[in-house]
């Protein structure tokens, strides 16, 4: 409302907790109070509705996971909100953040941390998830809190950026409740069949199906054992030693790479072994219910931002049971996915125009090896990776190399993310959500060695734990960036869809009040979103996944020459074949 006094636009709405009873407190565009109201918890549903409807506010409460499945059981969805605890953690932790003391000190909206990588060599530190504090739910203890993130942002290095990142972040948890609300349509009795069909027929008491158990007798034979346990990796490993494998881990690469009649069947024996306590009748028991799929999705769970999932398994949807995802009569789906996300965000990052090149209107490893750097697509794809993940042996060690020459900006950006975190640096994404800082035992490590009397084993430790920690920081960045790209695509996405039409002839009940007739998400999975739409709209949907998803390259990299390409589909189930 251009040139409306600041006193008369109603900006937030602070939501807290009184007792039984829910309190609002009414914030002006320049934050002050204009006003405060005590609701029942029976009438704070139909206020929140009505002044949504009125002032479109961004609501600011504690966090989305205590308020808003209530408010959508009711029938209500809200479009914008703040969500306390997420934004708490960004700032409290974000580099760009020049007066983080007073955050620091209110402990009491913390999330649990996840450390940086200290011994691992590997980047599992990256999935790990922050498991989430139950922050106050007073209404002056979320008018407190706000007013220091607020004074956070403004006084920042970068205010811009980091309430974009915070806006997309609390657009993040939104989507997060509407998902479990929703569910995604799930077929259990596909899912039965195609257990069936490559397990054998369940057991009554939970033995193991026939099939399994054929392949296990198989694996035993071949061992020369049959005692051999197979799901115990000390003891699998001790049997595969006594017939000459000696491998290091179970792991499918590895045993790939001997040739021994027990190596083929086992690969398989692990592969249906672990569809069967991942995703197999116990699984569909428990989280499957009136055709629907509903997991408990966490934002900001991943220390570098990306989704974790604390119920349901939700960021491993098993390829072969993607068949019973299945859209309601009616209704379909929405498929679709970026190629090649990090790699693309590196790009843009490091405003790497040769790199851009490669991946405009194409696969980008295919332009890689259009550029004449490496031979092949597979090639193109380790090196990437390699570059991304700090691979320096092997085939990553033989390609990285030619990367740095033909695209020197992409490289020296993870190159001096690695070195930062290998000096006990920190890091940052492109929006400003920062890297842990190394832990006291990191320190101790490489003080340690730097000391007179050291032994050569702790100067091994502390240089492979200074390498530990620069291939975390080399990737976080790129990862980080690559999380908030998504959670601008979902943002934007979510927009979109609510802005076209219901199609009440069609509707879907079971999606639940809110979007029994609307189009809506109802799956995401870091570059992957399935959306269940009335057949109706679904060409306008798929417009706006497209538009969305070009949308979000431009919010966080401006008009730099890169596109986000999807793999689009439209139809009954979710299968990638």
């Amino acid at each position: 409302m251009t040139g409306a006094d600041p006193a008369d636009v109603v900006a937030w709405i602070v939501l807290g907790r009184a007792g039984g009873d829910v309190v609002a407190a009414t914030l002006d565009a320049v934050g002050r109070e204009c006003a405060r109201e005590t609701l029942t918890a029976t009438d704070a549903a139909a206020w929140i509705a009505d002044r949504e409807a009125v002032d479109a506010p961004r609501w600011v409460w504690s966090d989305a996971t205590s308020w808003y499945p209530g408010l959508l059981a009711a029938g209500v969805r809200v479009a914008r909100c703040h969500d306390l605890r997420l934004c708490h953690a960004i700032l409290r932790d974000s580099a760009l953040v020049t007066a983080a003391d007073e955050l620091r000190a209110a402990t009491a909206w913390d999330v649990a941390g996840v450390a940086a990588p200290e011994q691992s060599a590997a980047l599992f530190d990256l999935d790990e998830v922050a498991t989430p504090v139950g922050p106050p739910g007073g209404l002056d203890a979320a008018l407190a809190e706000f007013a220091r993130q607020r004074a956070a942002v403004s006084g920042s290095s970068d205010p811009g950026r980091l309430r974009l990142l915070i806006a997309a972040e609390s657009a993040g948890a939104l989507v997060a409740a509407e998902l479990r609300a929703a569910g995604l349509p799930w077929d259990a009795a596909v899912h039965d069949a195609l257990l069936t069909e490559v397990l054998g027929p369940r057991r009554a008491g939970g033995g193991q199906p026939a099939h399994l158990q054929e392949l296990a007798d198989r694996v035993r034979r071949e061992l020369g054992d049959p005692a051999a346990s197979l799901d115990s990796q000390p003891k699998l490993l001790r049997s595969l030693h006594r017939v000459g494998i000696l491998v290091e881990s179970t792991s499918r690469w590895e045993l790939a790479e001997h040739e021994h009649p027990v190596i083929e069947p086992l690969i398989q024996y692990k592969k249906l072994s672990r569809l069967l306590s991942a995703n197999g009748w116990t699984w569909l028991d428990e989280w499957v219910r009136d055709g629907r799929f509903r997991p408990v999705y966490i934002p900001g769970g991943v220390v570098t931002g990306r989704w974790a999932s604390s119920g349901g398994g939700a960021l491993q949807l098993p390829r072969q049971l993607r068949t019973a995802v299945r859209a309601d009569p009616g209704w379909t789906l929405v498929v679709a996915d970026v190629a090649q996300l990090e790699p693309r965000v590196l790009a843009a990052m490091s405003r790497d125009e040769r790199l851009a090149d490669a991946a405009r209107g194409r696969d980008l490893y295919s332009g890689i090896v259009e550029s004449g750097t490496v031979a092949t697509r597979s090639e193109a794809k380790i090196a990437i990776l390699g570059a991304m993940y700090g691979a320096t042996t092997g085939e990553s060690g033989r390609l990285v190399p030619r990367l740095r020459r033909q695209y020197p900006r992409a490289m020296a950006l993870v190159d001096d993310a690695a070195r930062v975190g290998e000096e006990g640096g920190v890091v940052t994404t492109w929006l400003g959500r920062s890297s842990p800082a190394p832990s006291s035992g990191w320190r101790d490590s490489q003080s340690r060695a730097t000391e007179a009397e050291a032994s050569g084993a702790d100067e091994t430790q502390a240089r492979r734990w200074a390498r530990d920690r620069g291939r975390f920081t080399r990737n976080f960045v790129v990862q980080g960036t690559a999380a908030e790209w998504a959670l601008a695509w979902l943002a934007d996405l979510r927009g979109r869809l609510a802005a076209l039409p219901p199609v009440p002839t069609d509707a879907a009940p079971r999606s639940g009040p809110v979007f029994a007739a609307s189009p809506h998400i109802a799956f995401f999975l870091h570059d992957e979103i399935i959306v269940h739409t009335p057949i109706a709209l679904a060409v306008a949907v798929a417009d706006a996944v497209r538009g969305s998803a070009a949308s979000a390259g431009r919010l966080l990299f401006g008009e730099f020459p890169l596109d986000f390409p999807l793999d689009l589909k439209i139809a009954q189930t979710a299968d990638k074949d």
